[in-house]
């Protein structure tokens, strides 16, 4: 299997990962919730590049942020302006490259995933320009959100002017793509990833004391990651892999609006359950879908509505009911913009076991936490298509 035990435990030492730690911070801020936001950034210039006729390879981006995610905590917390002087070393940087893949090798068990990390970290100056400059401009806009919180918490910092004004005239160098115009410019998008930030400020499990504090975004990342590795167990086209993905991160956005209502609430009563539905469908009409483009509404709207169901489109209509075994046998084809709520549901759950699991383990234990860890292990007994969760789960021990 491509996910494993060791590659999930890597995925969560992001959350560990503190950042801007030379400053006053108002709160944590993360490595893990950075890399979301950024993916979620991503999204929003890879789309208006597609509005502007651009062919854009969304399996690259998507690669291209996981694998950063990976070299990133394997690196800790290096301070990008001394990660970009060790770029500029061509020796010491492929030096810096070969540790990082010594160490991730150890831990990514499929040797696809492997050669597609080592081609990564050895070919920096691939022929996908585009993707790797939406990725390097999102990544750089993700920081300056980060920054205008730490310039509120430092004030009289002497340094303010000087990081301001380095990310801004990076960010400058990436205006060939209308949408970093449109960010910067404080275009209606730029409140919607303002929108999706804010649910880094959204704690998970805020009732119990846990360690580490993990946010709804950063949580999100988790899941995007986790089904997108699901999807290609299930050797699934691109177009699903760009769902699975994109699906398992935006899966939370309607609580941005709602916050986290916990799963026993949301489950108290089918009735209750419903009701949230319908609230969340609304709020999302009022308070998400203005902020972006129209013709985007369509595509984020099948992230977000029965997220966990699987679904694909035909001919215009969403047909939803099927078992993973009936897309991976039937509706394989970009085409059906096939999507596998059941796989993100699945994640979903594994992330959130990792966060009571890990808690646990650092000796932050409590009887709710530890009965929480025990029913999603017992409730994920099953196979999904080509995933044998019960296996997967059987990696971790008993807490």
């Amino acid at each position: 299997m491509i996910v494993n035990k060791l590659l999930l435990q890597e995925f969560f030492r992001a959350f560990h990962i503190q950042r801007w730690n030379d400053r006053v911070r108002p709160m944590e801020l993360l490595e893990m919730d950075k890399h979301a936001h950024k993916m979620i950034i991503a999204y929003c210039l890879g789309k208006y590049e597609e509005d502007n006729g651009q062919k854009v390879n969304w399996h690259g981006i998507i690669k291209g942020g996981i694998y950063e995610l990976l070299r990133r905590i394997t690196m800790s917390d290096m301070k990008s302006p001394i990660f970009n002087k060790i770029k500029k070393n061509k020796q010491v940087f492929a030096r810096l490259n070969k540790y990082v893949l010594g160490e991730l090798e150890q831990i990514v068990e499929n040797e696809t995933i492997k050669s597609e990390i080592k081609e990564y970290l050895e070919n920096e100056n691939n022929d996908d320009n585009l993707s790797k400059r939406i990725l390097e401009a999102a990544h750089i806009f993700a920081s300056y959100w980060e920054f205008r919180i730490i310039k509120i918490s430092n004030p009289s910092s002497y340094q303010n002017i000087k990081i301001e004004t380095e990310l801004l005239n990076t960010l400058d160098s990436y205006k060939d793509l209308s949408g970093v115009n449109k960010l910067t410019q404080m275009h209606t998008v730029s409140n919607f990833v303002d929108l999706f930030g804010h649910l880094r400020f959204q704690i998970r499990w805020a009732q119990l004391p846990r360690v580490p504090k993990t946010s709804v975004l950063g949580h999100s990342l988790m899941v995007a990651c986790t089904s997108y590795f699901f999807g290609r167990e299930n050797n699934a086209c691109e177009k699903r892999l760009f769902n699975d993905f994109y699906g398992g991160l935006f899966h939370d956005l309607p609580e941005a609006v709602t916050r986290d209502i916990i799963s026993p609430v949301k489950k108290s009563s089918k009735e209750f359950e419903r009701l949230i539905k319908d609230i969340e469908r609304e709020l999302a009409e009022k308070e998400i879908y203005p902020l972006v483009e129209k013709h985007w509404k369509d595509e984020i709207s099948y992230f977000i509505s029965d997220e966990f169901d699987n679904k694909i489109m035909d001919k215009g209509k969403i047909i939803s009911g099927l078992r993973v075994d009936d897309i991976n046998k039937k509706y394989n084809f970009d085409k059906y913009s096939p999507y596998d709520g059941q796989l993100v549901k699945a994640a979903d759950c594994l992330a959130a076991f990792m966060e009571v699991w890990n808690s646990c383990r650092s000796g932050i234990k409590t009887e709710e936490l530890s009965n929480a860890a025990k029913k999603i292990r017992q409730d994920e007994q099953k196979v999904i298509g080509k995933i044998d969760l019960a296996k997967l789960y059987s990696e971790f021990e008993e807490v």
